[in-house]
């Protein structure tokens, strides 16, 4: 049996990286997978950058990655930008769009947003067929049969769902969470390659962090929209939503 860690959106917050680094560690799990949007919100995105491509054995594209990566005129994203610098830019746009596998007899697919995009965000709230479409394949998928295991991350809300027999999770985020103010990530278990149905697990992982030093490390750096950050930070909740 093997454990595969599944990490997503750390957004440049390098404290909640490092906290969900040394939590993986500590349970001997050696498989990290990473499902983008690495940069962006938080100050760090270079030292993130550095440090998932150290780690991760497989990383896919978000769309924070992607948008970030192309020419823009919008002064927050140069400030990141110019903080990562061309050589990382390059390596977040030939990031891979998914990751495919067989696990404990199950085609497992595991992307950012949608098989489909990068972009299209779908919620846990979603209707039931708008959901089941996560397992389907697109022109963007390794392999083009429906997956029974869907994993993604985008929202920033951690959940699991039996669909069809099929199984949806959502890992959610490592430095920007929307569901609870500690980093989150997702462990997987079963056999790799294996045909057959064996024991396959899933377990969801909740790791508190020192939010304050990311917030300091964000005030150092003079980050720009810093005070949506903070809020997000402390709260779990981006600005203007409503209970």
């Amino acid at each position: 049996m093997t454990q595969i860690a599944i990490i997503s959106d750390i957004h440049g917050n390098l404290p909640a990286l490092e906290a969900v680094l040394e939590d993986i560690e500590s349970r001997g799990i050696e498989e990290i997978y990473c499902l983008g949007d690495l940069i962006g919100k938080g100050p760090d995105g270079d030292l993130t950058v550095d440090l998932v491509r150290r780690r991760c054995r497989h990383t896919v594209r978000g769309n924070w990655d992607e948008f970030t990566s192309q020419p823009t005129e919008y002064e927050a994203l140069r400030w990141h930008q110019k903080k990562l610098g061309r050589e990382r830019l390059d390596y977040l746009a030939a990031l891979p769009f998914s990751i495919e596998f067989r696990l404990s007899g199950r085609y497992v697919r595991l992307f950012h947003a949608s098989p489909r995009s990068v972009f299209e965000r779908i919620q846990p709230w979603d209707d039931y067929e708008r959901k089941l479409s996560l397992f389907d394949p697109s022109d963007l998928s390794v392999e083009p049969v429906k997956a029974d295991v869907a994993g993604y991350g985008d929202i920033h809300n951690a959940y699991m769902q039996h669909m069809d027999g099929r199984m949806l999770f959502n890992a959610g985020s490592v430095g920007n969470p929307l569901d609870a103010t500690q980093a989150s990530y997702v462990i997987l278990e079963g056999d790799p390659g294996e045909r057959r149905k064996t024991r396959f697990d899933i377990r969801f992982a909740r790791v508190p962090y020192d939010i304050a030093r990311s917030i300091r490390l964000a005030v150092e750096a003079g980050m720009p929209e810093l005070d949506a950050y903070v809020q997000e930070l402390r709260t779990g909740r981006y600005r203007g939503l409503k209970d």
